[in-house]
């Protein structure tokens, strides 16, 4: 697939040519993308005098990073350790029958990307869901196909 090099040029712009620039501009690379594409990290590598290989690095150090496609939406679940004895394994079980999907896979369609995560800091709200940054605490199996049908609607409604 091509990406459209002239916004990682803008994305560049943006943040400088400066090594200390490079995270926040790998961020909105990925905010655009859903992903880190090799052909923007190779871009990136060439426009700021960063070699390759260091930037590939960073992006694999950093969980925030992922260099295979992602969905639209990111869905988290929390299987730590306070999440899971309330449930959070059950949690992600029935997200990924709404979804069709396990963690670490994304949908067919592109639109959801499935992780479960060891931890997400909040462990009296468990079990945990995030999608897209915002918090669902005290998730109940019931609750998961509602919440995640306001993000399918979403999609409906972005495309009428």
């Amino acid at each position: 697939m091509a990406i459209d090099i002239s916004n990682v040029d803008t994305i560049i712009a943006r943040h400088g040519i400066e090594q200390k620039g490079l995270i926040n501009a790998l961020l909105e690379i990925q905010d655009v993308f859903h992903y880190l594409p090799a052909e923007a990290l190779k871009h990136v590598s060439e426009k700021m005098n960063i070699p390759l290989v260091q930037i590939y690095q960073i992006a694999a150090f950093y969980k925030v990073f992922s260099l295979e496609p992602r969905g639209e939406h990111l869905v988290s679940v929390c299987l730590g350790t306070a999440c899971h004895v309330r449930g959070g394994g059950l949690l992600i079980d029935q997200v990924g029958r709404v979804l069709d999907i396990g963690p670490g896979e994304t949908s067919a369609d592109m639109k959801f990307t499935l992780e479960a995560e060891n931890c997400l800091g909040c462990c009296a709200l468990g079990p945990v869901m995030v999608v897209d940054g915002k918090y669902y605490g005290n998730m109940a199996i019931s609750k998961v196909e509602r919440v995640l049908n306001k993000y399918m609607e979403q999609e409906v409604v972005a495309n009428d």
